[in-house]
């Protein structure tokens, strides 16, 4: 099953303001802090506009509903950097390959479209799910910042990843497209 990435519309801003403040959600990826509608607001008016951030939301294929979104953000063109960060918003579509399809979609994007030589992220080691998922897509670990975090009260451990291009093989590559 292939995701489908394609730009934000102004009809996703709703269900990312839902996904930014439902605790049990962000709590996966990051400490919660609510955010207020104009903070969103704010943000979300002016994030089509960056040149450091490419968003994109994941269309269920055979639906075409928004599931979740993921981005590059902190696009360095000199360095030919970025990081990587996704969050599937609809919980009914968790463990289906969708998130794993969406990185390869993203990362195939950075790659080959953007010409960007190395893609990081960081994940708390204790979300195995997502862990997996990016070592699918061919993330390999460079460390662990011990208890880097604190979320809900516990210090969490967070590991760093990244893919290089060289590392990379899209499916075009693969089946000789372009």
């Amino acid at each position: 099953m292939a995701a489908l990435l394609r730009p934000l519309s102004d009809r996703d801003s709703d269900l990312l303001f839902n996904w930014i403040n439902d605790r049990e959600l962000v709590v996966l990826n990051a400490p919660f802090r609510p955010i207020p509608a104009a903070e969103h607001a704010s943000w979300f008016a002016g994030i089509g506009n960056r040149d450091d951030v490419k968003i994109f939301a994941i269309a269920e294929p055979s639906a075409g509903r928004t599931i979740g979104y993921c981005q590059l953000r902190k696009i360095d063109r000199n360095a030919g950097d970025a990081e990587l960060q996704i969050r599937i918003g609809d919980r009914t579509m968790h463990g289906k390959g969708l998130g794993t399809a969406a990185v390869r979609e993203l990362l195939r994007f950075a790659f080959d479209d953007l010409r960007l030589q190395r893609i990081r992220l960081q994940v708390f080691q204790d979300n195995v799910r997502a862990y997996r998922s990016y070592l699918k897509c061919g993330f390999k670990e460079e460390g662990i910042l011990r208890a880097a975090v604190q979320v809900e009260g516990v210090f969490k451990d967070i590991v760093e990843m990244s893919i290089l291009n060289r590392d990379f093989s899209s499916p075009a590559a693969k089946s000789g497209g372009g």
